[in-house]
This record gives C-alpha cells, structure tokens and sequence, in this order.
C-alpha cells in the first residue's frame, strides 16, 4: 500500500497563514477572501511577487520640492494644533491661578478635601472618553470635531466664571473633562497621520510645547486680568475664566474653517503632493487603512497588544510629576494644582508670583526642543526618555532636601530641572509609541488608549500633597520620584520588547515574507516592520 507523506508547509506558507491571522485579529474589515486565494495559489517554490509601490521609490515632484512640501504641512498644521492645545491646557490648569485670586474663599473652600475633589473631577470622563473621541474623530473630520470640543471647553469655562458654588464648579469642572477629552489624542493622532517616524520627533515635542507655553503665558495672563480684580463688581478669578473661555470660543469658530484633516481629505494639496505624502508614509509603515471602518471590535483587537499596555505605564508615570510640578510653580496650587506655592514661599505678592512663574516654563520649552532635535537626528529613543526622567527625578530630590528661604535659589533652580525633565521626556514618549504604531485603527487607538490611561495618574496627583505635610512635603516628593522610575522602568521594558521583536523578525528569511500587498495593511503588525528604538 503506498502511503504519501503530507506536504511540509515552506516558511512561505506559515508566515503568510501567520500574516493572515493577526489580519483577521487587528484588521477585521479586511476581506480575508484574498487572503485565502493566495494561500490556495502560491506554490512552495514560486517565485515572490515583484515589489509594490509600497517597497518602490517615491513618485516624483514636479510642481515642488520636498522640503517645500514639508514646509507647507507644517504651516497648516503645526500652529493651528499648538493654539488648540495652549487653550486647551491653559483652560484645564487656570484653577490653580483663579485659587489665589479669590476662589476658594469665595466658593469655602479653604478647609477639607472639596478642592481636591474639584480637581480629580475633571479626569473622570477626560480618562473614559478618550478612545471613544478618536473613533468619532475619524468618522466626523479632524476638523469638525476638535473644533466643537474646543467650543464646547470654552463656553464650559465662560460658565465655570459664573458659579457660585462647590456643587456648580464640580458640575462645570466635569464637562471640562467631557469636552477636552478628545484634544490631546486626537491632536496626536492627527499628527501621526501626517509624518513619518525620523521627522516626527521636532513635531511633537514643538506641540507639546504648548503646555509649556500655557505655563508662561498662562501667568503673564493672570498677571494682567489679575488687575481687574473688583471690576464690574467681580473677583479677579471670575475674569480669569469668563476671558479665556471666551478666547477659545473665538478661535473655535476661526478653527472650523482652518483645522487640517487627513492627507486623504485636504484641499490644500495637489494630486501629485498627496500621492507623494501617501507614498511616503505607506514606505515608512504601511498604508494607513484610512478607508477601512473602526469599532468597538477593533478596539478590542489594539488593546489585545501588550506593547500597547505598556506605553500606557510609560506615560503614566510621567504624569503625576507633570502635573505636580505645574502645581510647584503655580502660585496657591498645592502638586498637581494645588500645593502652597514655592515661589510665593518667597514672600511675594500672588500677582507677582504669577511673573515669577514664566522662567521655568521658557527653559522647559527650550530644552525640549533641544531634546526632540537630537532625537530625531540620531534616530533614537530610548536614551532621549530616560535621560529627562532623570533631570526630573534630580529636580525632586533637590526639593526633598534642601529648605527655607536662605535657600530659595537652590529650590528655584529644581523647579528648572523638574519642569525641563517631566516637560521634554513626555513627548518623546508619546511620539515614540504612537509612531510606532502603523495606520489609522492602531494609532488611533493606541495613542487614546496610552493618554487615557496615563491621566489617571492626574487623579493620583490631586491627592499627593495635603496641608499637613506643609512646608517640606516629602511624601509627595517621594510619589513623584516613585512615579519617574515606574516611567523608567516601563520605557526600558518597552524598548526591550521592540529590540526583541526587531531580532526575531531579522531572522525571518527573505523567501519567507508574504507579499507586500498583504504586509502594507498590517503596519506594524507586518514582518517587514522595523520598530525605532
């Protein structure tokens, strides 16, 4: 009886029934009918398919150069997304400079946890409604809803001048959090879509720069509008945010009409201008699947990643220092908003502690974008993480140790080091795991997912510094440094995985690959992919 041996499947066949099941897990939509048809029809020993446009050159620019073309996507997008987010973060953090102009007095809120609880309030929906703002991103526009949530925080923040009690600023506090949800994400998301991996760094860090500008410009702002104070029959903080809300709202209608969406949907690039960005970002990870449609399904599949769990960690522990060290230089804020100021320790007025505030903020944008340059020239990470998380732990522990007003300078010079190490590692972070996640589902997902989880962190802050550790709050030193070592020992973990994940796909022989059509919606998930350490 004669007996046939079952054919041994080639390296071929496995890793393209390897390619088709986490399509099937990460890109449901995909038609797998294709897939299939292939598997059926490539033999052991055919010859692979010639490269598709996602592995050949660029198509030509005739009309431009690249470097134009670059320069023109940066004036579209860059300077509407960083006032965006100026508003949005100086809207979020403007409590601290309304607290010492009359609000807690105003609304009794002086004694207990009421002022915390105001704050934490605000990251309930800001935490929970961050995935689901970035899936209604992609189906309303980029443009249509960042401008309706800016809308939206601004007249909350009209609203939140008019209270009149704890129970209208918890209310309004909340909506804060509703609307705002979607602006860093989304803004994040949107960059992503645009830019490849070795130019992305400057780009983030420079939007990100603008909570640091929030910072400087938010205490020249209350220095000013605290001059009113008494005008029209009104405390200083009412103005605080009766103006700045009314600001957003104005740029919000401006921005209906200027906000950029998708390279597949500007108007302001030619054919040959998009076909070139397309190209380019397709090359760098794949195509974007910006046609394919996302739910709750591929949400699921994103999150089953545990690379993507863990850039949550990174960013989180970043935050509870972050937001502390506003609190640090913010006059009246305790960390993370709201701790008895080190500045006004100085014994100045609450008005000039607000000028005093300015010169952290300028150094942590300088010294961010110093971060960002060498990050992006050298093409590398890791090491631009690690080091500003130390400049920040160096910072904290400085204010641990050294005290009282003879001091002052030391602890004026840590608040330097705080504020440029949390403010410069944060969109290194940021941009290193979003743009390591190849086409729409992934990094849209993925980035809410990580600045989702990472804001619990916010609620951690509120709660880190209380009256009765006052002058030295050394407990709440000691959760900021725990908190940049967990960042620490997240972003080391993360790389490892990567490195790990780069040798295993180096030893996949060439004749293994699928084809490149099948690998271009797979983004990262394909075995081509290179992850950037």
């Amino acid at each position: 009886m004669e007996h046939r041996m079952k054919p041994v499947e080639t390296p071929r066949v496995f890793a393209l029934h390897r390619e088709s099941i986490l399509k099937a897990l990460f890109l449901p939509n995909v038609d797998m009918r294709s897939e299939k048809a292939e598997l059926d029809t490539k033999s052991p020993g055919q010859v692979l398919d010639p490269p598709s446009e996602y592995e050949q050159e660029l198509p030509a620019l005739t009309s431009t150069t690249e470097r134009k073309l670059m320069a023109k996507i940066d004036w579209h997008i860059l300077p509407c997304l960083c006032v965006l987010y100026l508003l949005a973060f100086l809207d979020r953090v403007n409590i601290s400079n309304a607290a010492i102009l009359g609000l807690k007095e105003d609304l009794h809120l002086e004694k207990g946890t009421k002022y915390n609880t105001a704050l934490t309030i605000f990251f309930v929906p800001y935490i929970l409604l961050e995935i689901p703002s970035n899936i209604i991103l992609k189906k309303l526009k980029p443009h249509v809803w960042l401008s309706l949530c800016m809308f939206g925080f601004g007249l909350v923040m009209i609203c939140q001048g008019l209270v009149s009690s704890w129970g209208g600023l918890m209310t309004t506090r909340f909506f804060l959090g509703v609307f705002e949800s979607g602006m860093f994400p989304g803004c994040f998301y949107l960059m992503g879509m645009w830019y490849k991996r070795s130019e992305a760094q400057k780009r983030f860090s420079f939007f990100f720069s603008s909570t640091t500008l929030a910072g400087a410009f938010g205490g020249l702002l209350a220095y000013g509008i605290g001059q009113m104070d008494g005008a029209r029959g009104w405390r200083g903080w009412r103005w605080v945010f009766v103006i700045e809300g009314a600001i957003t709202c104005a740029f919000a209608i401006v921005w209906l009409f200027v906000l950029p969406d998708f390279p597949e949907e500007v108007k302001w690039l030619s054919d040959e201008e998009r076909e070139f960005v397309k190209a380019k970002l397709a090359k760098d990870v794949g195509k974007s699947a910006h046609h394919i449609k996302m739910g709750w399904r591929e949400v699921v599949g994103v999150l089953k990643d545990y690379r993507v769990i863990i850039g949550g960690f990174m960013y989180f522990g970043l935050i509870v220092p972050a937001y502390g060290q506003y609190g640090l230089i913010m006059p009246q804020s305790r960390y993370a908003y709201f701790a008895p100021s080190i500045i006004k320790s100085y014994g100045y007025s609450p008005v000039k502690t607000q000028l005093y505030s300015v010169a952290p903020w300028a150094a942590a944008f300088a010294f961010s974008l110093v971060i960002a340059w060498c990050s992006d020239r050298l093409r590398f990470r890791f090491a631009f993480t690690i080091f500003p998380i130390c400049v920040a732990i160096a910072g904290f522990a400085m204010l641990m140790s050294i005290h009282g007003k003879e001091n002052r300078g030391a602890q004026y010079g840590a608040l330097f080091l705080v504020t440029s190490g949390a403010y410069s590692a944060m969109p290194v972070i940021v941009c290193w795991f979003a743009m390591n996640l190849g086409g729409h589902h992934r990094r849209s997902v993925g980035s809410a997912w990580q600045i989702g989880f990472g804001n619990i962190g916010g609620i951690i802050a509120t709660y880190s510094f209380f009256d009765s550790d006052a002058p030295l709050y050394r407990t709440g030193y000691s959760i900021c440094i725990s908190f940049c070592c967990l960042s620490i020992v997240a972003c080391t973990i993360y790389g490892f995985l990567l490195w790990r994940e780069n040798r295993k796909r180096d030893n996949v022989p060439p004749e293994a690959l699928p084809s490149s059509t099948e690998e271009e919606y797979l983004g990262d998930l394909a075995l081509s992919y290179r992850y950037q350490l």
